[in-house]
């Protein structure tokens, strides 16, 4: 469709090829979208300093102790060489996360638009609403990719403290990411002392750069997120049903409908979950369980020895991550990710469970061999997993 199209092609209604051109626009710089969309949402439209180098110096250091604690306890090659940091503001955690998370929104992105283009031999060539409504959905897939994309990551970048605040494994060899504004805003809203909740998150990020290093554990959990992003059922009747009674005929309080609906998460979610992402949820969910339960020990191992203020700051955190908000919420349930109390105590089920059986030398057989993983049954009843594995219990 031509940028220079009059404007009565759509029947006098004008604000019809606004749309497409704004749409055309997008199309042709997707991520410039998501990186604009993401700094507004995490900023609320404001510029933010960078972070002063002194301040970038501290944070190195505590990464350089989270580092050799963290190998120490779990005996994990903490990246191939070493462990390097990126402190950054809210603008460029958003940038380098929209790069992390690009081939997972890209498969999001492209499943949830497929199926919604006619066949363009079903496209009356008399019905330019027909026509225009055939190159929308043409367009749709890179604005969604834009629009998906910038939406999550500047709603994640306004609280989150590191690079692993969702378990989903960044590229091998990336440093760990630390977004210090918001990790010393919530020590002043915690009244937790600042160096003390620095060493605590950059120890919670090595941890899960330790685990997320281990090939076989990255690329199953990387596996399944995929297949999980890419099996959004995109049946036309069931997302007709979502929204049906808008008609964009209507002109611009028609949209204003259709942005209602899509801010609701469970009209989204109900209107695209598909039979094969129930199937895949439970392995995806046990994995996560047994990966916090994990990266909880590790911490506890570490933290109470090492950081004086360490069950408060644990406390004050981990309710922290139970609590999210309904951005936070719609994020994590898109993704595939079951992130509430109970999974997160399902996960230290499984490892105290381990730990009672056969110690710290039977938890750490989770990274050995991919054979190792635990099933979802086996999450739950850590005994059957010990067996399968040839453990005593």
């Amino acid at each position: 469709m031509s940028d220079d199209l009059p404007p009565d092609d759509f029947g006098g209604m004008g604000f019809l090829n606004d749309l497409m051109k704004m749409l055309q626009g997008q199309a042709g710089g997707t991520n410039d979208t998501a990186r604009q969309l993401a700094h507004t949402i995490a900023n609320d439209g404001q510029s933010e300093p960078n972070i002063d180098p002194a301040e970038r110096i501290t944070v190195e250091q505590l990464v350089r102790v989270a580092e050799l604690h963290v190998a120490a306890t779990t005996g994990l090659p903490v990246g191939s060489a070493g462990v390097s940091v990126e402190v950054g503001n809210r603008s460029q955690w958003a940038d380098r996360t929209i790069a992390d998370y690009r081939p997972l929104f890209e498969t999001l992105s492209s499943a949830m638009v497929a199926g919604m283009q006619l066949p363009t031999d079903e496209i009356p060539s008399t019905d330019p609403m027909a026509a225009m409504m055939a190159n929308l959905s043409q367009l749709m897939g890179p604005m969604m990719l834009g629009m998906t994309t910038g939406s999550m990551v500047g709603h994640l970048a306004r609280r989150a403290h590191g690079g692993y605040d969702l378990p989903v494994p960044r590229p091998a060899g990336q440093a760990v990411l630390v977004l210090l504004r918001n990790v010393d805003d919530f020590g002043r809203d915690w009244s937790l002392e600042p160096d003390d909740l620095r060493l605590w998150v950059c120890l919670n990020e090595v941890a899960h750069q330790a685990v997320f290093s281990v090939d076989h554990v990255r690329q199953r959990l990387t596996d399944l997120l995929q297949r999980h992003a890419g099996a959004f059922d995109t049946d036309p009747d069931r997302i007709g049903q979502q929204f049906g009674g808008i008609n964009l005929t209507e002109g611009p309080d028609a949209f204003a409908g259709l942005q209602d609906k899509l801010g609701d998460p469970d009209v989204i979610l109900g209107a695209v979950r598909s039979p094969e992402q129930d199937a895949i949820q439970p392995d995806l969910t046990a994995l996560v369980a047994a990966i916090t339960g994990y990266v909880d020990w590790v911490m506890d191992s570490i933290g109470e020895n090492l950081i004086g203020s360490y069950p408060m700051i644990t406390e004050a955190l981990r309710r922290r991550r139970v609590e999210a908000d309904a951005s936070d919420r719609f994020v994590e349930r898109i993704l595939g990710l079951e992130l509430n109390a109970e999974q997160y105590d399902r996960g230290t089920a499984f490892t105290d469970g381990v730990l009672e059986r056969v110690g710290t030398d039977g938890l750490h057989r989770l990274f050995t061999d991919p054979e190792a993983l635990p099933t979802p049954s086996e999450v739950d009843a850590p005994g059957l997993w010990l067996a399968r594995i040839d453990l005593p219990s």
